[in-house]
């Protein structure tokens, strides 16, 4: 699996729709998508997932209403159970087995609604979809539940994941860490895994802690993530942090490390509702030429931008407000899946 700095084709997308949650779930967050779109059309393709063609017509219309260009832009007609496309979509890989070139294939994990918590079954269908309309072969590996958010990849072989949200009774039941560990490796690449224990017995949240709220692949070499007090408030025990500042590469190296702080205050949404807690900014997502990272109308987003603009130089830094959208569990990363370039 190429790391996310390495050059896209494009961008998938699940629009979010009124289906599941209602209208005024779609209306709050939806500007995130549309802002997320005007980023990324100048230097990639993004793909759109939508309910059907009534709704393709008024993400249509939105998306010109705003300014926004569609020549870049295309649409999978699919209907969803949510946005979340980071955790049920497609993970694009490249088969080196001898005989297969490199080619670009899609591997198709099960998702069950983060052990069954949420409605999912439309969702698991979305990497087949896909599948057929590019016309990429599909892996069919549903017997193992694996969200997208759940791992990070540095695209030489190092993986991080907690394991609170893979190894999960009711996700995988009965598959011990080092199966899983064989899976990963045959279908990832990923020769080595640096595993976290993440929340066991207790939620952090619906995802189990996924690893991407809180550490992330900046690129091959560079790991982003928090302060060791910061991990500790998002819920990290004191061995899970002492494991990630220990973390490095399947050489032996260490990473280039860059701390990002969380929002100065607990995150408010633009209806007024006060959240109760803060804020990160890890789960920002790479694209060919911008970088987009979660904002929250707080003093600490232009300090997180500005770390992250000297860090990835060649790239635009660009802020997306995800007030509503964290308010329902996720980030910028968390609706956002690439694809690599052929």
């Amino acid at each position: 699996m190429p790391d996310e700095s390495a050059p896209h084709e494009g961008t998938w997308l699940q629009w979010p729709h009124q289906h599941t949650y209602g209208r005024t779930y779609r209306d709050r967050i939806e500007s995130t998508w549309i802002e997320m779109t005007r980023e990324l059309v100048n230097s990639e393709r993004v793909h759109i997932v939508a309910w059907d063609a009534a709704a393709q017509a008024r993400i249509v219309g939105l998306l010109t209403s705003n300014g926004i260009e569609l020549d870049a832009v295309d649409f999978l007609l699919r209907r969803t159970n949510d946005c979340w496309v980071r955790d049920n979509g497609p993970l694009f890989v490249r088969d080196n087995a001898e005989g297969e070139g490199n080619a670009l294939k899609i591997l198709d994990w099960g998702f069950d609604g983060w052990g069954d918590d949420a409605p999912s079954a439309l969702d698991d269908s979305v990497p087949a979809a896909i599948a057929d309309a590019l016309g990429i072969e599909r892996l069919d590996r549903a017997k193992t539940v694996l969200e997208g958010g759940a791992i990070e990849i540095d695209g030489r072989g190092t993986l991080i994941a907690t394991r609170s949200s893979i190894l999960d009774a009711k996700r995988n039941p009965g598959l011990s860490e080092e199966e899983l560990e064989q899976r990963l490796a045959r279908n990832i690449g990923a020769t080595k895994v640096i595993w976290l224990d993440g929340a066991p017995g207790g939620k952090a949240d619906i995802t189990d802690m996924h690893v991407d709220g809180f550490a992330r692949f900046a690129d091959p070499r560079t790991l982003v993530t928090m302060s060791a007090a910061d991990l500790g408030y998002w819920g990290l025990s004191e061995a899970d942090v002492a494991t990630l500042a220990a973390a490095d590469d399947v050489d032996g190296h260490e990473y280039r490390r860059l701390e990002l702080p969380l929002t100065n205050q607990n995150v408010v949404t633009t209806w007024g509702l006060n959240l109760g807690y803060k804020g990160s900014y890890v789960n920002f997502y790479v694209g060919n030429t911008v970088v987009l990272v979660p904002t929250y109308a707080d003093a600490n987003d232009a300090v997180a931008l500005a770390l992250l603009q000297d860090l990835f130089e060649e790239r635009v830094v660009v802020g997306i407000d995800c007030r509503n959208l964290y308010r329902f569990g996720g980030m910028v990363h968390c609706v956002t899946q690439q694809q690599p370039a052929n």
